[in-house]
């Protein structure tokens, strides 16, 4: 009777198990969804559709992997599964949106910026799973594919938003595709704000500056999101540069 009570109670652990498992595989799932999505709306035209399924699936994309912490249900499918639907929904989504919206008219200069792209989120991708491990927490090593797909679809979410003719800006977004390709597989520093604590208290000033964000946000969204990528964007070759100089300036130091 023991044994009978031990494996039916090994066999709910399992069936909860399981449950558990399917939750964050099921935002991942969703985030593949919204960049497929985004593909299929720009095949038919909706650009403006398409950059917003892009936010979306970065938003899911956050949450998953907050789901599995939080519910100790980390596993390597999930890990494996979240790669490749990144590499759809910040790969090769953003880059078909951009090509199809406006690169097309490049020749083959609009498809060899839109493969750059597509190369350097893979690039991007698999550096980063395979130092995960040995990685300061802190930064990230090159842009992260979600940041590198909201500033192009955050360009496209504008410029349709503003009514702009597209024809006459595609320089501006071949180069803003080309700088996200490549700023991806560079070796800049981007702060990963993983090292910010949500129990501790913070100033006054904090709270203020997170309001007057999400008012702004609720007033132009495709403005005060590009605009905040661009700056995250920039950000990276500022605060290298600034590691550089200090790193000279500590050697120069030493050698006096």
């Amino acid at each position: 009777m023991d044994d009978y009570q031990t494996e039916r109670r090994l066999l709910k652990n399992r069936v909860r198990r399981r449950g558990i498992y399917l939750l964050p595989n099921l935002f991942t799932t969703a985030a593949l969804f919204a960049g497929f999505y985004a593909i299929v709306q720009a095949m038919n035209g909706n650009f403006d559709q398409s950059a917003v399924a892009v936010f979306v699936a970065m938003v899911l994309d956050g949450l998953d992997g907050r789901v599995a912490r939080m519910t100790r249900t980390q596993s390597a499918f999930g890990a494996e599964f979240d790669s490749l639907a990144d590499m759809v929904s910040f790969g090769a989504a953003p880059a078909l949106v951009m090509y199809e919206w406006v690169l097309r008219d490049l020749g083959k200069l609009g498809w060899i910026a839109a493969f750059v792209y597509v190369a350097g989120a893979a690039l991007r991708l698999a550096r980063f799973n395979t130092l995960l491990e040995v990685a300061d927490k802190r930064w990230f090593q090159g842009l992260p594919s979600p940041s590198a797909a909201a500033l192009v679809a955050g360009f496209v979410w504008i410029i349709d938003d503003l009514g702009y003719d597209p024809e006459a800006l595609r320089w501006l977004a071949w180069f803003i595709t080309l700088f996200a390709g490549l700023t991806m597989v560079s070796n800049l520093k981007y702060y990963s704000f993983k090292a910010i604590n949500l129990k501790k208290s913070v100033p006054f000033v904090a709270i203020f500056l997170i309001v007057l964000f999400v008012a702004l946000l609720s007033y132009q969204p495709p403005l005060v999101l590009f605009a905040a990528f661009v700056v995250y964007g920039l950000s990276g070759y500022v605060v290298s540069a600034w590691m550089t100089l200090r790193e000279r300036r500590v050697r120069a130091a030493d050698t006096h």
